[in-house]
Parts: C-alpha cells; sequence; structure tokens
C-alpha cells in the first residue's frame, strides 16, 4: 500500500534509495519528498531503516544506489560539513555534547567568532548571541560557562536547538526528541516546532510516541523492512492507523493485560521522607500486582524508585518486605532480598555494551550456573537460549554483542539479566522508552507475564496511557508527595495528568 504524497514546493527527495549491510539490506529503493516548511513524521519500528535513512542524510554513511535532491539539486557524496552548509541540522536522541565543554564551547563548536583582525575567541558576541537566540525561543537564560554535563537533559536538548539555530537552518531533523522528556518540557517542545515551521523552517520528525506524530504532524512516511509502505498527508490518519501499518498487523489490544488475583504484600513502604526530595511516601505492592508510579520531573517518584534499590538514602520512615523492616543502604542489599532494577538508560545502566547477549543475561545470576567458581557453560546456554526465544530478541545468537542489537531489544536483554535471576520485585523505570510500538507490546506480554507467575512490579512512566493501560493502580506524585492513588481500570491519562501538574483538587482514593 503507498499513498505517495509529493509537493510542489520539496526542501528533500529521495530517489530510490537503497542501502545493503552484508546479505541484508536496511533500504530498498526508497522514495518520498518532504514539504517545504512542512513537519514531516517519519515513522518505523526499530529496524524499519529510518536510523540509515537519517544518517544517509547527514553525510555519515553513503546509499549504494540512489538519489537525494535538496531544494531541487542533487546532493552527491554528503558530508557531515557539507551537509550543515546546505542548511540541514540535526538533534540526536542520544544528545552529541561533549562534557567537558562549556554551554558557549559547545554552542559555537567549529563557527567560534573572533574579535577582528585577531585569533581570539570573541567571548562577549559569543554570549550575546547565545542569549539572544535562548530568551527569543525558550525564554530561560543558561549560563554559558557552565558544563554540559552539569546541564539537565533537557537543558542539553536546549542547548543543541540553540547551537542549530544559531546557523539560521533550513532543515531540523528531530530524533526521537520526547524520549528523556516530561509532560510539560514536551508540550514546549512542540511549540518550538510550531514556531519554526511558522517561520519556513522544515522539520523532519522521528518518534516512537504516535500520538506526537498525529497532533504535531503535517505529513508522514511509514517504513517498514527498508521499505516505503505509505507516504501521505496526516489529514484523516490516527494513532492507530499508523501502528497498524508499522508492525503489519492490527494493534486490537495495545495493551494486554492479564486478570490476576493479587496475593501476599509483598513490599510495604511507610512514610518514607528524604529531604528536598519526597515526603511522608506510604506505598504497598502485593503478588501479581502491577503498581505505576508518576509525577513530573522533580516530583519525587524517581527518587522514591532510587530509594528502594538502594541506590539512595531516605532519612526516615520504614521499608518491610514480607512483612519485616528492611535496609535498602546499597543495591547488594536490594538484589539479596530478590529486588530488581530496570533501569531508564538501559546504554549506560541497563546493559554492557561490549558483552554479549549471553554475558549480559547471566551478569546478575552467576551463581545459578557456577559451582565452586566454575562456570557450567551449558546450563548458562540453555537458559540465554531458552530467554531469547521467550522474549523474541532479535539477535544472531547468545554470542552477539549487545551494542549491535536495535534499543528496543537491548531492553529486552536489560529485562532477561533479571528474568535469569528471578527475582520477586520488578522495579522498572521507563521500560518502554525509545522502544518502537511492537516492542512495547511485546514488554507489556512480557509485564503481564511476570504478573501471572506472582512476581510484584513496581513501573514509574511519564507514558500516561500506557501506565493506565497496563497497571492495577498509580500512585501519582505532586511536589515530593503522593497527591492520589488511582484504580487503574477506573481513570484516564488526563486525569492523571490533572493531579501530576496540580490542575486537579488533591486527594487520595485507595486501592
Amino acid at each position: 500500500m503507498t499513498n505517495s504524497h509529493d509537493a510542489d514546493k520539496a526542501a528533500i527527495r529521495f530517489h530510490a534509495i537503497t542501502k545493503q549491510f552484508g546479505g541484508a539490506k536496511a533500504l530498498a529503493d526508497v522514495s518520498f519528498a518532504v514539504r517545504a516548511g512542512s513537519v514531516h513524521g517519519l515513522v518505523g519500528q526499530n529496524g524499519a531503516g529510518k536510523s540509515t535513512l537519517i544518517k544517509i542524510l547527514a553525510g555519515l554513511q553513503h546509499q549504494d544506489s540512489g538519489t537525494i535532491e535538496i531544494d531541487d539539486v542533487v546532493a552527491a557524496d554528503l558530508t557531515p560539513h557539507h551537509v550543515e552548509k546546505l542548511g540541514l541540522h540535526f538533534i540526536h536522541q542520544d544528545r552529541l555534547l561533549v562534557p567537558s565543554f562549556t554551554v558557549g564551547e559547545a554552542l559555537f563548536l567549529g563557527r567560534e567568532p573572533r574579535i577582528t583582525g585577531t585569533p581570539f575567541l570573541d567571548r562577549r558576541a559569543m554570549k550575546r548571541q547565545a542569549d539572544s537566540i535562548l530568551q527569543d525561543y525558550f525564554g530561560l537564560r543558561l549560563p554559558t560557562n557552565a558544563l554540559i554535563s552539569q546541564l539537565t537533559t533537557a537543558q542539553k536538548q536546549i542547548v543543541q536547538m540553540t547551537r542549530a539555530l544559531l546557523s539560521k537552518p533550513k532543515v531540523l531533523v528531530f530524533d526521537e526528541p520526547t524520549a528523556a522528556l516530561v509532560r510539560r518540557e514536551a508540550d514546549i517542545l512542540f511549540s518550538l516546532i510550531r514556531r519554526l515551521r511558522n517561520d519556513g523552517v522544515t522539520i523532519i520528525y522521528i518518534s516512537h510516541y504516535l500520538g506526537e506524530i498525529e497532533d504535531l504532524c503535517d505529513d508522514i512516511t511509514v517504513l517498514r523492512n527498508g521499505k516505503v509502505v505509505v507516504s501521505r498527508s496526516m489529514g484523516g490518519l490516527s494513532a492507530k492507523q499508523i501502528a497498524t501499518l508499522m508492525v503489519e498487523r492490527d494493534i486490537a489490544e495495545m495493551f494486554p493485560k492479564p486478570n490476576v488475583v493479587k496475593g501476599e504484600r509483598l513490599l510495604d513502604v511507610r512514610n518514607l521522607t528524604a529531604a528536598g526530595k519526597y515526603c511522608d511516601v506510604s506505598l504497598s505492592l502485593h503478588k501479581g500486582e502491577v503498581l505505576g508510579i508518576t509525577g513530573l520531573l522533580g516530583s519525587g517518584a524517581k527518587d522514591v524508585l532510587r530509594t528502594l534499590f538502594g541506590l539512595e538514602k531516605a532519612d526516615a520512615g520504614e521499608i518491610r518486605s514480607h512483612e519485616q523492616a528492611v535496609s535498602f543502604s546499597t543495591p547488594h542489599q536490594a538484589v539479596s532480598r530478590n529486588l530488581a532494577l530496570v533501569p531508564e538508560d538501559r546504554r549506560r545502566n541497563g546493559v554492557a555494551l561490549e558483552l554479549t547477549v549471553a554475558e549480559n543475561i547471566t551478569l546478575a545470576s552467576l551463581g545459578r550456573f557456577s559451582k565452586a567458581g566454575f562456570l557450567n557453560r551449558r546450563r548458562e546456554k540453555s537458559a540465554v537460549d531458552q530467554l531469547i526465544a521467550q522474549l523474541q530478541i532479535e539477535t544472531a545468537g547468545g554470542n552477539a554483542p549487545v551494542r549491535t542489537l536495535s534499543g528496543g531489544n537491548q531492553q529486552k536483554v536489560a529485562l532477561a539479566k533479571w528474568l535469569s535471576r528471578q527475582s520477586e520485585i520488578y522495579l522498572l523505570d521507563e521500560p518502554t522508552v525509545g522502544v518502537d510500538i511492537g516492542a512495547k507490546v511485546e514488554i507489556y506480554q512480557l509485564i503481564g507475564a511476570l504478573a501471572e507467575r506472582g512476581a510484584g512490579i513496581i513501573i514509574l512512566s511519564s507514558d500516561l496511557p500506557e501506565l493506565v493501560g497496563i497497571t492495577d493502580r498509580i500512585a501519582v506524585f505532586f511536589r515530593g508527595q503522593i497527591a492520589a492513588e488511582l484504580t487503574s481500570s477506573e481513570t484516564m491519562a488526563d486525569a492523571v495528568f490533572a493531579v501530576a501538574t496540580g490542575s486537579h483538587e488533591r486527594h487520595r482514593h485507595v486501592g
């Protein structure tokens, strides 16, 4: 099914782009146009070819065949430097900034203004230009002498965007820009994108959040298995229809959730307090239960999750496991009590990229496969193969390095690591950030299977429809406290958001 949507005036045209790696075709005869002054959504599952296409556009890779036209001129042998001169800039998901640089150095890297007639940097001009853009577009100031490593995720993204805006771009490519942003920060970004479009800037917008695509984009191109499935105007196309096109199957039940009768209480948190982070937090978790927690950045929700795994310490309060008071001063103590944490930043904290899939999966459970210090490779391989099959991890095998896997499959490996240990309580921090719709559904099914097995799961997520769809209860944090505890089957995402933002009368429902 291809409904070609071309334009009289195209900022970019892709003509029959083909790219092959070894025996696999990453892109096959990809052709579509991006209208000038529009927001064009580019979507597809992990491995669909989006990243390869954007790397070719950025001059980081070269197509095997086909051409790219920019402003109706064929752009051959693109390089990153050439691409920037043509007015194309890229806002990457991984925030490609040097941590030890100051904000000013990062903004003007490679195009530093000089004092006339001298080799010296004109730091006043740098500060003046940066302050002007930051104030005009974002209504804020960032100290230009602050280090990139000291900034929040949202501030780093603002530095990336400001760097691009200083060059007066013709085209901006956003690659998963909201993956690490909370709702309020994302809304600011959407306002900026609409303003840029109104100013004549062309936007290519890549996101796994299909609601964003539906709300923000004028046109859309869907890739599947390296081919264009559809390229057309967004008019009349819903997020659900986009999902169906992406996975070639109907997402009739987006949030598969089994009915599980909750059992005994596994965890009991009473009046937990950490000065400046959260106060008087009480919650419980039962066998077979999926508990959601959410809140805006700085609400205390993430700090509580980290405290439960021994990564942070509380000043007061009590944690009880199986009705017995426990102290999780370190992650090792939490793991010894059968707790598992799947962190948000899987590339940095969830998996070891240079180790193999098998080594990652058994990293937290080597005791199961060892005796007298010797590893039973046969038992390890059997367990690894079983988990690869159970989680449908797309990999060349247990010996493949994790860095070669897509983001969704890396997330599955992070989950498999704790499944191998057969934990009792799972703490999942934004478990589906940056993964495609198909992988999300598979992760939801896995969460349901864990609950059926009798595990207790706590999920921290800023994806509110997801949270309502897969949990039994939701504890909503607001300014360091639980403002409401909602029964998921009796609430809607907008009601959760109202509590999280303080725009709803604070109340507590006992679940």
